[in-house]
């Protein structure tokens, strides 16, 4: 069991050796957390949730019914729904999903990701272009990462536009939806993608 604070939030959470950062939250996480606005009322999809961190503090400042988390992986649902009723936030949707497949809400507010690292990005990419369709208009993106280029690339051409913040040598990425479409009318490959 963990027990921390995040964002002035204590947490009691399992973690399991077969899940993502199992001894401690992991700092990629706590930098994006850092800059995200977490506002009572917001609708908030933890995209990758793993044993919870994200989407249980979400929870905790923006109310539970409004929060959702998904994984593909059982193991994390399981876990982190236990966590979501050891914390008190109950309410919180929690789903079986390969990215937002499984998840039949759309409109939100945030979509937060710490993705997991592949040298060809198909995830990544994945959820970048299937999160874009989930948000409301006015919604943001934020994901955290170790690598720059890839991203940057990625979330413009499908945004428009990002913010990097760079915290403890992660990049924090924040993009809006400003329209209903992709920025580039057919998403093609940049030459970060090779």
């Amino acid at each position: 069991m963990l027990q921390i604070s995040v964002l002035d939030v204590d947490l009691v959470l399992e973690t399991h050796p077969s899940l993502f950062s199992p001894a401690a939250p992991d700092r990629g996480t706590i930098a994006m957390l850092s800059v995200v606005p977490l506002e009572p009322g917001m609708r908030v999809l933890d995209l990758g949730c793993g044993y919870g961190i994200v989407g249980i503090t979400a929870a905790k400042k923006c109310g539970d019914e409004n929060v959702w988390m998904c994984d593909i992986d059982p193991l994390a649902v399981s876990v982190t729904g236990e966590n979501a009723l050891r914390n008190g936030v109950p309410r919180t949707h929690v789903i079986l999903s390969d990215n937002v497949a499984a998840v039949e809400t759309s409109g939100f507010d945030l979509i937060l990701s710490n993705p997991p690292y592949q040298s060809d990005f198909s995830i990544a990419r994945r959820f970048i272009e299937k999160g874009f369709n989930r948000l409301a208009i006015g919604g943001k993106m934020f994901m955290v990462t170790k690598r720059k280029a890839w991203y940057r690339n990625k979330l413009v051409s499908i945004f428009g536009g990002v913010i990097i913040h760079e915290i403890d040598g992660y990049y924090v990425f924040e993009a809006e939806k400003r329209q209903q479409r992709y920025a580039r009318k057919t998403p093609g490959r940049h030459p970060a993608d090779h």
